[in-house]
Order: C-alpha cells, then structure tokens, then sequence
C-alpha cells in the first residue's frame, strides 16, 4: 500500500506540477475497508484437493488478524488417490498416500467432523463431531464469512441386485488396503480347497468402470497377484482370471482414442478380459451377470463406475445443475450467491478455453488443484473488496499407469506408451502431492521397491482389530493358567 506523502513534499510537488516541470501523478491507491467489524471466518468444507490447496494458499497469503480459516473434514487427512493403486499393489506406504492436515495446516483450525447442513442465507453450517455424539448435545451451529464447499464426491452406484451386498469400491485408501488384503486372501483360499468351484471363484477378479481408477487398479492388482502365484505351490499365473467389465466402446478416454485402443491391446495381451459395450446387471450370490450373457462366479467384484456429487451439497440452499453439483461463475463463486465457493468434482465450471458453447471443466484432480489456487485469490480479493479472476486453464494431458513399467500419457500433444508413460506418470503424480515430506518418502519407497522383492503378505485382521481379543474373552481360547 502506497502512503500519503508528507505534507512539505506534497506542496513540493504541487509547485513543480504548477510551474510545468512535472505532469499530474495520479492519487495513492488505497485497499478498500475491511467490509468485516473483526477477523474474516473462512469455511473450507472438505480437506481434498480443492480444500487442502485453498486452504495451503490461504494461510500463506493472510495478514495478520485477517481471516481465520477452519477446515472440517470426516478424516483428518487429504488422500492423495493417484497413488491408491500403487497402494493397493504394496508400492507405497498407506500413510505415504496420505496427508495429514493438521500438520500441513498449521496456521487453520482444522476440525474432523461432518458437515450435514448449510444455510447460506444466514451464514450457518450444521457439523457433527465426534465429540457432539458422545455429548448428546446434537450438532453445531457454525458461523461463516466466507464459505469454500469442496466436499468432493461419492461412488455413484447403480440398483444392481447384489451390489451393495458383494461390491467392493476403491475410493478411499481403506478401501485399497482391503481389497489389496482381499485379493491375496482369495489366493490363500485357491490355494488350500479342494474344491473347483470355490476355487475358480476365488480366482476371478471383475473390476467393473473402464476409467482411472478401474484400469490403474486392475492392472496394478493383477501385476501383484501373478508376482504373488510364485510362493504358491498350486497356483499358476494363468490360473489367475481379471475381467474389466465398461458399458462404453472405450476405456481411459481421457487419453484418446489411440492410446486407449493401445491400453486395450495391452491389458489383452496379459490375459485381461476386457469386455466394451458391456454391463453388470447382477452380482447376485457371488455370481456376475454381464448383458452380454457372460456369468462369472467370482468372490471379487471391484465397482469403480463413476461417481457422484456428495450429498451435502443437496441439504444446502445453494443452486444445483442435473448432476447435482453447484452451478458456479468462472471466478468459481456459486451463481448467485455471494461469498460461496467451489471447485473440484462439487462444482460446474465453465470451460473458457473450449471452442463448445456450455463447456464444463472435468472434475479431475489436475483441475481441482489448479483451481484452488484460483480461488484462494479470489476469497482473498473479495475479503479485500478487489476484483475476481476467471479461472481458465488449457488442459495439459493426461498419464495412466497399466502396471509396473508400463502405461500410456498424452501429454502436449505428445501420446508415449510402456516404460516413458509410466516413468512420465510416476514423475507427474510425485510433483503434486502435497508437502516435501511426502514426495521424500514416496521417492524413498519407489527406490527401496526396485531394490528388494515385493512384500506379499495379508492383513486382513487390521480391519477387524479386536476380533482376536473377543474371542478369547468370549470362549476361553487364551492359554489357561499353569
């Protein structure tokens, strides 16, 4: 901020402006009023992407006594969800795919609760803690200034007649150590029956959504199952049966239609049955029903068809499109109403460098962070009373791994496949995930992985911790006393 000049110095100036010896400078710019009475209290629901980014730009661009910025989010982390799939197949550390907000969020108040309403007229959120269900004192009510919605999304699930019952989703990094845990269990089993239908079940891997998250799963799974077979006696890799089930004529379209005709070729020519056009109608007692009249009997079905917008954002007085998300400016505040923000999968932003009328940004991770940044600015402009910027961002490419040294990227106008895909998507995701500490111990694992031999093991009790303590305290299966 520009000071007045002194008043010896303005008549100076002055005189010489009189006198023609200078032209007329304009007036010191002064910042607005603070339109608050005290410090801002900036919302930020959600701590994925979009929350963790704006909150991260936020607390570095703050003033003292400004803002204050309180994140809530159900889990005291962000998940870095590239890297399930490297989770999953035991390349990474489950706490290395992980971030944990407190400590990267040091200058917000950081709540883990649940927001469950949000009245935007009155500036009120409804939260739920832990803590309010042990009290029984219901929910909070939380004041806000300034509210940044960016709770993510949700699988999106179908009225498929055994789903809810038999599926299994991967969204979360519980959800890829179970099914890692999971898949070697099935293994365990194969391997110790005598039976050949549980074990042709056991066997068979259905993974059902052709995008990210469904072929970067397959094809990491599949890389580690078949590893696996060589410390079973009577398992063989060719035993192992992975079907990729997708209702369009493509997969990974994010990639083009090359690369992903490539990725067809390739998961094909590991065994992979990938079946296009194609959709589960039931998993009924363990049984696969494709539409094409295939029927798989397999004990792992793998659903990661999609998702949807949270259910938060329906339980708020805020504008929705179809899809459920918030309708939103390309400044990324929400369409009528002032000091609301979105971005990421809760949000519909305008695509303003699509030659389309009516384009939208796609929600994925590359355009949630980049308009995070965005938008921290432009809570920060309207805190300040300064004007907004539209987010617009040309897209960059996109990078899939298919396994361990192998997977396609387009990037720039540019389509690699095999090793410099995969080394390009490596590299990419390594630079995004948030915090040096994490990027050190991801290198870290990636270098001691190539070093040494996969670790192979199953534990399958850590989701179920105190199965062991009640049995013995409920049937006496502790060693009795000498």
């Amino acid at each position: 901020m520009n000071e007045p000049a002194p008043e010896g110095q303005e008549a100076r100036r002055e005189q010489r402006e009189r006198e023609g010896h200078t032209a007329p400078s304009p007036a010191p710019q002064r910042p607005p009023e603070h339109p608050y009475e005290g410090p801002a209290r900036i919302l930020v629901v959600g701590g994925g992407y979009v929350g963790l980014y704006a909150a991260l730009h936020l607390q570095k661009k703050l003033r003292r006594s400004e803002a204050e910025v309180l994140v809530i989010d159900p889990e005291p982390y962000m998940t870095y969800q590239p890297f399930l799939p490297e989770a999953a197949a035991g390349s990474i550390s489950p706490r290395h795919v992980v971030v944990p907000l407190r400590r990267t969020l040091g200058k917000c108040q950081v709540v883990t609760g649940e927001v469950t309403a949000i009245d935007h007229a009155e500036r009120t959120a409804t939260v739920k803690t832990l803590a309010t269900e042990d009290e029984g004192t219901g929910p909070l009510s939380l004041h806000y200034d300034e509210l940044i919605l960016a709770p993510g999304s949700v699988s999106r699930t179908l009225p498929i007649p055994g789903l809810a019952e038999y599926g299994i989703g991967f969204k979360t990094v519980e959800e890829a150590i179970a099914l890692r845990n999971h898949v070697l269990e099935q293994l365990d089993i194969a391997s110790s029956t005598r039976d050949p239908e549980v074990r042709d079940a056991a066997l068979t891997f259905v993974f059902v959504g052709g995008g990210y998250a469904g072929v970067e799963a397959l094809a990491e799974l599949e890389d580690m199952a078949r590893y696996a077979t060589r410390y079973y006696h009577n398992v063989e890799p060719e035993d192992l049966k992975f079907v990729l089930v997708e209702a369009t004529g493509r997969i990974l379209p994010e990639v083009g239609e090359d690369l992903g005709r490539y990725a067809v070729r390739e998961l094909r020519g590991r065994n992979i049955d990938v079946r296009l056009d194609t959709r589960l109608t039931s998993c009924e007692n363990r049984v696969a029903l494709l539409s094409d009249g295939s029927r798989f009997p397999t004990r792992t079905l793998v659903w990661t068809a999609g998702v949807k917008a949270h259910p938060v954002l329906a339980a708020t007085d805020l504008p929705r499109d179809e899809r459920g998300r918030l309708k939103c400016t390309a400044a990324l505040q929400v369409e009528g109403a002032p000091h609301a923000w979105s971005a990421g999968d809760a949000a519909a932003v305008p695509d303003l460098t699509s030659d389309q009328p009516g384009a939208e940004c796609a929600p994925n991770a590359q355009h949630a962070v980049r308009q995070a940044k965005v938008l921290a600015r432009n809570v920060l402009a309207s805190i300040r009373g300064f004007g907004l910027k539209d987010y617009r961002h040309a897209y960059a490419g996109s990078v899939a791994s298919l396994g361990l040294h192998k997977g396609v990227a387009h990037v720039y106008g540019h389509k690699l496949k095999g090793y410099p895909a995969w080394f390009m998507h490596r590299a990419y995701h390594l630079s995004r995930i948030p915090t040096f500490n994490r990027k050190l111990r991801v290198l870290a694992e990636w270098t001691l992985a190539g070093l040494f031999k996969r670790e192979i093991v199953s534990l399958g009790s850590l989701e179920n911790p105190r199965a062991e303590f009640e049995l013995a305290a409920g049937t006496g299966r502790h060693p009795e006393a000498s």
